[in-house]
């Protein structure tokens, strides 16, 4: 809200709005119970005059003094004792002819009244009407006075002061004055709370900041990669950003969701379990219409009181491939720390041997050791013809060593190179985590040896893997592939994990043979195309 150049905080806005209204409703009901007020003054004034009137038309003293049966000054003592009694200006009688016959100054006694308006009161009937006479301006009401037989005598007059009514009505002004003041401080008081409680309520931001924090998050919210929905506590949604629209669309729920119930409109999310219970759903895998997603739903609270709850989900394909591509540089990072350290080693030796200068031992050692990486390699490329899967065993097979650990490839058969690069990039995730597995299996073993073999037959290529370590138990087989489940300790249980669903991705399969004491063989079957035979 600005004022000129000025821009009011809300708090004050508020207030002054609250206020502004406060004054005009004070206003407003000021003028009308001061109307009120004026007119009820009057009329009680009118209806005292009235009833003055009428009961002294009636009284025997007041008759006879007409008729002249009784002393004159009689009927002006009376009526100066009831008008001083009664607190009103002024009680006249007069007689059919308008003379008066009674009045508070005695020397208006028998003259003419004053006012013109005792004429209808002259012919019988009661009226109150407002006239000046010799007293000044006032209210009067009239009532006639008949005698024994009902034939008109004359009449009454009674008179209260305008001046009279003015105090009246001023004194019943003074209790709108005292309304209007307690109201108005009430008002102000009532308008700054509100300020306040609307202030806390809004977290003590402004309109603008308010504004700028919705677009913020509503630009957000749309350019997230996750599929966003948020429902209210009566499970209806409420938000739907555009990449969940674009996942709803691929599951076949492409209607707009907005103000339906969630559990009706997409019931597999649970969101109605988490606004019930309280308690966050993470890391839930949703299964519909081909599509895997992993869904996490939390509740939303507002000062400890659940109000909602948002449910975010993406394309696990997606997080699948991250993983696949994380894995597999994670193990060829690790083959290149390995052949690093070891040939590091290896140059210290010959750095040594050097500077010593027993040339005829560094001859012995150069032999035996390019021998030894000759004979490995030749038995890598001679039965795997992949490009990817040699590299990595070349790799694998420095760490080995490096682990006192002994690789022996077997003869059973050649890996031929894959139709295609997804397939060799699974086989070195499955490869890999297997190899790391027997690897910590045999750490135990006093002769560590890792049994490696591949077999191709009718597009069917079959993967062993066997090691002599201390085997696995039954209980732990039945969690094997679980994700996070292990018992070597915490942050642990992905390698099994990665290799059964890389293996469920190929549609192959895998399982294990373990021998208490002896060792485990793992042994993988999956689908595989050479590319030798997609040449044919």
């Amino acid at each position: 809200m600005r004022i000129g150049p000025k821009r009011l905080r809300l708090q004050t806005a508020i207030t002054l709005m609250t206020c502004g209204i406060v004054v005009v409703v004070l206003l407003i009901v000021y003028v009308m119970f001061g109307l009120k007020f004026s007119r009820e003054a009057q009329a009680s004034l009118e209806n005292k005059a009235i009833t003055i009137a009428r009961t002294l038309s009636r009284t025997p003293v007041v008759v006879d003094g007409l008729l002249e049966r009784a002393d004159s000054g009689s009927i002006q003592h009376y009526a100066t004792e009831i008008s001083e009694i009664n607190n009103v200006q002024f009680v006249v009688l007069m007689d059919m002819e308008g003379i008066r016959r009674s009045h508070p100054d005695p020397a208006q006694i028998g003259k003419h009244f004053m006012g013109g308006d005792e004429t209808e009161a002259l012919h019988g009937k009661e009226t109150i009407s407002t006239a000046q006479g010799s007293l000044g301006y006032s209210v009067r009401a009239f009532s006639p006075i008949f005698g024994p037989n009902r034939t008109q005598i004359g009449a009454v007059a009674v008179g209260i002061s305008l001046d009279s009514v003015q105090s009246a009505v001023q004194q019943n002004r003074w209790i709108i004055y005292w309304g209007i003041l307690v109201g108005g401080l009430m008002g102000v008081f009532g308008a700054v709370m509100l300020a306040r409680k609307i202030k806390r309520m809004m977290f003590g931001m402004e309109p603008e900041e308010i504004a700028k924090l919705l677009e913020e998050r509503s630009a957000m919210l749309q350019s997230a990669k996750e599929g966003i929905l948020a429902v209210d506590k009566e499970s209806r949604i409420t938000l739907v950003n555009a990449e969940a629209r674009r996942l709803m669309g691929s599951l076949g729920l492409s209607e707009d969701p907005v103000g339906r119930q969630v559990e009706q409109f997409w019931p597999l999310l649970r969101m109605e379990k988490v606004l019930d219970t309280g308690e966050a759903a993470q890391d839930k895998e949703l299964e519909q219409s081909g599509i895997t997603l992993l869904v996490n739903v939390v509740p939303v609270r507002v000062n400890g009181i659940i109000e909602g709850a948002i449910a975010t989900f993406r394309d696990k394909t997606e997080i699948s491939i991250l993983m696949e591509r994380l894995s597999g540089i994670s193990l060829y990072a690790e083959a290149l720390r390995a052949q690093t350290h070891e040939f590091m080693n290896k140059l210290h030796v010959i750095m040594g041997l050097t500077n010593m200068r027993s040339y005829d031992r560094l001859e012995e050692y150069l032999t035996d050791m390019v021998q030894s990486i000759q004979t490995e390699a030749d038995s890598v490329v001679r039965l795997v013809k992949d490009p990817v899967m040699v590299g990595f065993l070349l790799g694998k097979l420095s760490r080995i060593r490096e682990a006192d650990v002994r690789l022996v490839i077997l003869e059973e058969g050649v890996l031929p190179e894959a139709a295609d690069h997804e397939v060799s990039r699974e086989l070195v995730t499955i490869a890999g985590n297997l190899l790391d597995n027997a690897l910590e299996a045999v750490q135990g073993a006093d002769n560590k040896q890792i049994e490696l073999g591949f077999r191709h037959e009718n597009h069917l290529l079959t993967l062993k893997i066997s090691d002599n370590g201390t085997g696995i138990s039954p209980e732990n087989g039945d969690h094997l592939y679980e994700q996070g489940y292990s018992t070597k300790g915490k942050d642990r249980g992905v390698g099994l994990y990665l290799v059964h669903r890389s293996v469920a991705k190929l549609g192959g399969t895998v399982r294990y043979l373990s021998r208490a004491g002896q060792g485990t063989d793992f042994i993988v079957q999956l689908p595989y195309m050479a590319k030798s035979d997609d040449n044919l």
